[in-house]
């Protein structure tokens, strides 16, 4: 792929990591300390939106595999989905001036009809991974890019909504940083859309996926299932860490002010480790670099949760540790669906882009729900109460959600990754082959397609 195609690809990325930080990283911290929700409820709330969420991806997936049109299949969600996502973002990040059941209400509506939307965009963007390169390595490539543009989005919302917050007050901050959000995220959504190109290499003459062709795909396809497993972990330890962030900073530690720079600096640490990843993978391969980033985040994780508070420095320095070690999975993640995607095809005959993507966000969403919903349940379990000082129970609560579990994930996902089996060379075989096929089928020369 050409640099032009792969920063295009990356730059949607960014737009949706404008959407995906500002819920994974504010929402809940909005929810209790300026919407006025209890943690309870809010639990509830982040259980329930991002459970829909998660079960409207299959349906998207195999939505998007039946498109077709002189775009592709997958890149009109891109220009088409932008604007609406952004307008339900805003309205998800606004407290109407309604008495409490209505809030909640609001809330509820906002927040799943948030989800839907922003699963109308962001299946098909990743489905779209397998559809611009077939090479094993420049998979591992193009999703550093992408990764690259997630963080770039993310570091946006970092810098922007405590700014806001703090110059506007909390509830009008928030809405003007959606607001900025929602006009950048569909730009750079129509810029991945203008500057990428669908290949048909690997495609199957005429094939409309049928439910039964995603079945097979699904079923009988042991690297995804493992694959899905490492990728529902790493957003796992995710969540529990990123979420918890805004809590730590403003009740174990007292430093509010702290919490933006310890973002970005974590942010920025990642960033950096980038420049790595596709280098391990290509030596190593893609398990091996995972297992690499969940042993750095398991000794990040050990020792964000024996340092004391008041060493400011060692929390940076554990908090980026933990931050790096989350970065293989996040990028490699992605590559190794779509790896997937040719074994299936080779076993089955049947390619389903869009439904293996789909399969693995709905569990990638499913743990981000679990996860979210749990956060605000211990919390509520070991006595919090916002804005006012935590009892001793209340804060071990926030240090287990922001280190202990993440520790426990890591070393779940470090031990699964021995399983994984589909390096370099088994998928290099595999694609020779299916071209091979579609060579013979098609009555076209294999190198001429290539």
């Amino acid at each position: 792929m050409s640099h032009k195609s792969r920063v295009a690809y990356a730059a949607g990325d960014a737009g949706i990591n404008l959407y995906f930080m500002s819920t994974m990283t504010f929402l809940l911290y909005f929810y209790t300390d300026y919407f006025g929700l209890q943690a309870d409820v809010a639990a509830a709330v982040f259980l329930v939106a991002r459970m829909v969420d998660a079960v409207t991806d299959p349906f998207m997936g195999y939505i998007a595999d039946r498109t077709r049109s002189k775009w592709g299949r997958f890149r009109p969600y891109l220009m088409f989905g932008g604007i609406p996502l952004a307008v339900i973002s805003v309205a998800t990040f606004t407290v109407p001036d309604f008495n409490e059941t209505g809030k909640i209400i609001w809330a509820y509506v906002t927040y799943i009809l948030f989800g839907v939307l922003y699963t109308v965009v962001a299946v098909p963007y990743a489905a779209m991974t397998s559809v611009l390169t077939d090479d094993y390595n420049e998979r591992s490539t193009l999703t550093t890019y992408r990764m690259a543009g997630a963080f770039t989005g993310a570091l946006v919302i970092l810098l922007c909504m405590p700014r806001l917050a703090s110059m506007f007050g909390g509830e009008l901050g928030y809405q003007l940083a959606m607001c900025i959000a929602g006009v950048l995220g569909t730009l750079l959504l129509y810029w991945s859309f203008a500057g990428t190109k669908e290949r048909d290499d690997l495609a199957i003459p005429d094939q409309h996926v049928s439910v039964r062709d995603a079945l097979k795909v699904l079923g009988s396809n042991p690297p995804l299932w493992i694959a899905v497993t490492l990728f529902v972990l790493g957003i796992v330890a995710f969540t529990f860490r990123q979420t918890t962030v805004p809590y730590y900073f403003k009740y174990v530690m007292g430093r509010m002010d702290l919490m933006e720079s310890f973002l970005i600096t974590t942010l920025v640490v990642m960033f950096i480790g980038l420049a790595v990843i596709p280098k391990l993978s290509a030596r190593l391969g893609k398990a091996r670099t995972v297992q690499i980033g969940a042993i750095v985040a398991i000794v990040g994780a050990t020792g964000f949760y024996l340092n004391s508070p008041t060493n400011v420095v060692m929390v940076y320095v554990w908090g980026s540790i933990m931050a790096i070690g989350g970065a293989p999975i996040a990028v490699l993640g992605w590559a190794m669906l779509a790896d997937t995607i040719e074994y299936a095809q080779h076993s089955h005959d049947s390619r389903a882009d869009g439904v293996i993507f789909s399969a693995a966000t709905f569990f990638q969403k499913t743990g981000k729900a679990i996860a979210g919903a749990a956060i605000p349940t211990v919390l509520f379990y070991t006595g919090f109460v916002a804005n006012q000082e935590q009892q001793e129970d209340a804060l071990d609560g926030i240090l287990m959600c922001i280190a202990l579990l993440p520790l426990l994930v890591n070393l779940l996902l470090l031990v699964i990754c021995f399983t994984y089996k589909l390096d370099a060379e088994l998928h290099g075989r595999i694609v020779d082959e299916i071209k091979d096929r579609l060579g013979t089928n098609k009555n076209l020369d294999t190198a001429s397609r290539s």
